[in-house]
């Protein structure tokens, strides 16, 4: 039987969110999701070892940019822990395939890097990427069912105190959702944040920041721009595209 502990996230990260497990809403947090996975683990998304990779991927130190997505995918063998990514053998022609990672891989290949050549997001995380969902768990087949169980406070806790303890970082804020946590970023160091619609079929043309613009003509460039931030403040940038 899984045990949802602090012992789940790497050190680096507890040590960034100090004293945040001696509050009641890590208490809370903790109870809550342990019911659930004791209750019908095999129905929880990711698989609970699952539920930070992201974190245990992407150390706090070599944190470049980060990418907010909502909660895990739903759908059967689809969840992986990183925001936006999937196992690589799904193919990019079959149903599974999200409609986010399609418009992402548009967007790459109108800023010059190329296409995806699968939904496998793991090298971005590698490279300092953290792809990071504002609620970490999901219940089989049905959207957003975890996010009233206080990962918010875990989340938002986290990403405030990475604003404000790294200088420099890139923030890539997709849709309504994750530009609700701005105000935790803005107080940070040097933060350059980037807001698009979100890559979904739904909301990538929406807003007047889309994500693409209609019949895919140019993208929001937010690949492109974190690069760019990246040299000019002595970083690597991202092979956002695995070279083959």
């Amino acid at each position: 039987m899984y045990a949802f502990t602090a012992d789940a996230i790497p050190p680096d990260w507890r040590a960034l969110l100090g004293n945040y497990f001696d509050t009641a809403q890590w208490l809370s947090l903790q109870s809550r999701l342990q019911a659930e996975v004791n209750l019908g683990g095999n129905l929880v998304r990711p698989d609970p070892e699952n539920f930070f990779k992201a974190l245990t991927l992407t150390p706090v130190a070599e944190v470049k940019a980060v990418i907010l997505g909502q909660d895990p995918y739903h759908s059967p063998g689809i969840a992986q822990g990183l925001a936006f990514s999937i196992p690589q053998q799904i193919p990019k022609n079959s149903r599974q395939f999200p409609s986010s990672l399609r418009n992402i891989s548009k967007a790459l290949a109108l800023e010059g890097f190329g296409v995806l050549p699968h939904g496998d997001l793991h090298i971005w995380a590698k490279q300092g990427v953290l792809l990071l969902n504002t609620a970490l768990s999901v219940k089989l087949g049905e959207a957003g069912s975890h996010t009233s169980l206080g990962w918010k406070s875990l989340i938002e806790r986290l990403i405030g105190a990475l604003a404000e303890h790294k200088p420099n970082l890139v923030w890539m804020l997709w849709g309504a959702h994750a530009q609700a946590k701005l105000p935790l970023i803005s107080s940070g160091i040097n933060q350059l944040i980037l807001q698009a619609s979100h890559p979904s079929g739904l909301g990538v043309y929406k807003t007047h920041q889309p994500f693409l613009e209609v019949g895919d003509k140019a993208s929001c460039n937010h690949f492109t721009k974190t690069n760019q931030w990246l040299s000019e403040h002595g970083m690597t940038p991202i092979d956002w595209v695995e070279k083959r």
